[in-house]
């Protein structure tokens, strides 16, 4: 499949480029770690207005989707720029209730679409998929939600219940400092049951494997890009590390990698099929953690230190990678659905 996007598309990645580079993340990242939400939230806020979290929600709720092809092109920037915050998870929220309002359940969309669509809330989502089982010992999969104490609005799916979780129980870092985890806290307003919301879930879970390669990818581009500009910088035996054959090697392999996952993630946006989905979160999850390791390997020890921006982007590239779908469970996806044909 070829796709090339339209002048709007790019018009869209680029604006939100200028907008987020103009934003300074890196601070907005490091105070979200902190625990201070304030320059998320602001940054959040002007994404909003620029439309991204409308992409996922239908015309009648404030929304102006569903657009996965766009929201793909915002994700890819979101990834690149390293924009802190439960970004996938909301949009999952936004897709499991669009899903149950088409299936006849437009309680909760009336309720509560607008203000995701507005950027007014914020919203995290914990999923409990069998499937995800291998993450560890009787582990209980998607059990924790991202950002839990930061959402405005933290939604639990269990069997056929979707419940308005009361609130979140101890708060756990993962390797990413900037991505807070959380089990939702017990009970809760049931908003909806039977049928349509596994279906919903389902449906959900599609669009956080969607947004979630778009933003590794995001990852992996800065951490090259990063890359290339320090090993030009750097010398060695007088002259540029960016001139010695391994090193060009290296950072060639990174580059491939990246863009063969560029086409995976736009086609699947296009087909939105369940297997071209696992195909490309495995693809650019693998290919951003590549990038990560070649990133550390050139830049050396200076690469995790705290006062280098570059460690926001280490730190993103391996939790993206597992996020909404392992690389075993992306690619038994994919071999299931070879295996039909």
């Amino acid at each position: 499949m070829r796709f090339l996007p339209t002048e709007e598309q790019r018009d869209f990645a680029r604006s939100l480029d200028a907008m987020l580079t103009a934003a300074g993340t890196p601070a907005a990242i490091r105070a979200w770690a902190s625990g201070d939400s304030g320059p998320g939230r602001a940054l959040w806020s002007r994404l909003a207005e620029a439309g991204v979290f409308a992409l996922a929600i239908p015309d009648r709720y404030e929304g102006v989707g569903p657009l996965p092809v766009e929201l793909a092109t915002a994700f890819v920037e979101l990834g690149r720029h390293g924009v802190p915050g439960p970004v996938v998870e909301t949009v999952a929220v936004s897709a499991l209730l669009s899903e149950l309002a088409r299936r006849g359940e437009e309680g909760p969309a009336k309720r509560l679409l607008p203000a995701l669509a507005t950027g007014g809330t914020i919203a995290s989502l914990s999923l409990h998929r069998p499937a995800e089982r291998e993450r560890g010992a009787g582990a209980r999969a998607d059990a924790s939600a991202v950002d839990a104490d930061r959402a405005d609005l933290l939604l639990v799916v269990r069997g056929e219940d979707l419940l308005l979780a009361p609130g979140h129980l101890d708060v756990h870092v993962s390797q990413d400092p900037a991505r807070h985890l959380a089990r939702p806290a017990p009970g809760g307003e049931l908003l909806a049951a039977g049928p349509a919301v596994t279906a919903a879930a389902a449906h959900a879970h599609d669009w956080a494997v969607l947004a979630t390669a778009a933003q590794a990818l995001g990852v992996g581009l800065t951490l090259l890009d990063r890359t290339v500009a320090y090993a030009k910088q750097r010398t060695q035996f007088g002259t540029s590390i960016g001139s010695f054959q391994a090193v060009k090697h290296r950072l060639a392999d990174t580059l491939l990698a990246l863009e063969f996952a560029r086409p995976l993630l736009f086609g699947a946006a296009l087909t939105f099929g369940s297997a071209d989905l696992a195909a490309a979160k495995v693809t650019a999850g693998e290919a951003a953690y590549a990038a990560a390791r070649t990133a550390l390997q050139i830049h050396g020890a200076i690469g995790y230190t705290e006062e280098l921006d570059l460690s926001l982007w280490l730190r993103k590239a391996r939790p993206l990678r597992d996020a909404w779908g392992t690389p075993s469970w992306c690619r038994a996806r994919v071999i299931e659905a070879y295996d039909r044909s």
